[in-house]
């Protein structure tokens, strides 16, 4: 039985964990906090591949297809670990608050169009009528059906638990100082700060750690952190809430079954500061106030903040380090983490497991960073 070792516990991580734990292999994580308390806490699971959708990318391939894994995703874990977590296809409302902003989402109805992807162009008044609560400034509203949300910080947990019914084992508050060969037939050992570990393969889900070049990381990718702060409010207005995934040019915001009402997410380029501002609540709660006014009345309950791993060319890392075998990463997901997730785990599982790379993996494969190892020569 392969063994194999994940270094952090966020969605990618756990992830990994569940599918490689599903398909039999002995799988230790190790994560210096505890699962899920990175970027993934501060994550509204938006599943929208389609907005602002004018060009298919590399990118865009890769989130459509992972949403179609997701029915089957959800389902594994819910049987695995027991737990329900909410997970809802209602769809996803772009709406425009100027003229501007209506001529882009009608170049984005005819994009969808094209590629036969459902779609719906309203004008102020179909639109309202589709939500009420948005704002009477609204101009215009794209309708997209396959969108929807899950609940990310719960969808964390339950990857973990059913990861731990299939045997893996999880090293909280535990750092990895070192990893390296360990023999010549391919194993590698990982220093840890509680131990050595013996491994087939490891697995760098570290998200905006994964690219820096202290303990545990072996390369410096281009791999950043940029902050992301959310809202968490209690809708409390006489009118009921959204029923759907509301997007704007300055916000998004989810609806969740229990009345929560998720605003997100600021984008700020602060390095590895991990904190929730004034300025950035501030600039969601106007934001979510342009959009749907009746927020002005909602409880507010919590703000939360997250480091969302960024890549030079907005592509995920997937796949097997060149420089030492057997070493993968999966970080770089930036705000697509929740939604890649289901691939990602499938991708390295196949790629270890089998020795099969899915068609874009040349495109996501850490070897595009060539240069980096270059210029370090």
């Amino acid at each position: 039985m392969a063994e194999v070792v994940i270094q952090g516990a966020g969605i990618i991580g756990c992830a990994v964990a569940f599918e490689l734990a599903r398909r039999g292999v002995r799988v230790t994580v190790i994560e210096a906090r505890e699962p899920g308390l990175g970027a993934t806490q501060a994550s509204a699971g938006v599943l929208a591949p389609f907005i602002e959708a004018l060009e298919e990318t590399p990118l865009q391939r890769l989130c459509v297809e992972s949403l179609g894994l997701y029915p089957t995703f959800i389902e594994r874990i819910r049987d695995a670990s027991g737990v329900k977590v909410e997970y809802r296809r209602t769809g996803s409302l772009e709406v425009a608050l100027d003229e501007s902003e209506a001529e882009q989402l009608q170049a984005t109805a005819k994009a969808l169009e094209a590629k036969g992807i459902r779609a719906e162009l309203l004008g102020a008044a179909d639109a309202i009528s589709h939500e009420p609560t948005l704002s009477p400034a609204t101009v215009a509203a794209l309708f997209v059906p396959e969108h929807g949300y899950v609940a990310a910080p719960a969808l964390t947990q339950a990857l973990a638990m059913g990861a731990k019914a299939y045997g893996a084992v999880f090293q909280t508050r535990t750092k990895v100082e070192r990893v390296a060969k360990d023999g010549n037939a391919g194993g590698l050992r990982v220093d840890t700060s509680n131990g050595a570990i013996a491994a087939d393969a490891v697995v760098c889900a570290t998200g905006s750690w994964a690219g820096e070049g202290g303990p545990g990381a072996v390369a410096g990718l281009p791999i950043r952190p940029v902050r992301g702060q959310m809202l968490y409010l209690h809708w409390r207005a006489e009118m009921p809430p959204p029923s759907r995934v509301i997007w704007g040019s300055r916000c998004y915001l989810v609806p969740w079954t229990d009345g929560t009402l998720l605003v997100g997410a600021t984008m700020e380029e602060v390095g590895f500061v991990e904190q929730t501002t004034v300025a950035g609540v501030r600039t969601l709660l106007d934001a979510a106030h342009e959009l749907l006014p009746e927020t002005q009345s909602a409880e507010f309950i919590q703000a939360r903040v997250g480091l969302r791993p960024a890549t030079s060319d907005s592509l995920p890392v997937i796949g097997e380090w060149d420089e030492l075998k057997n070493y993968y990463f999966a970080a770089g997901h930036y705000r697509n983490g929740i939604l890649l997730a289901p691939l990602t785990a499938q991708m390295i599982a196949d790629a270890i497991l089998e020795h099969r790379n899915h068609p874009l993996m040349s495109a996501t494969s850490p070897a595009r960073f060539a240069s980096l190892k270059e210029s370090r020569a």
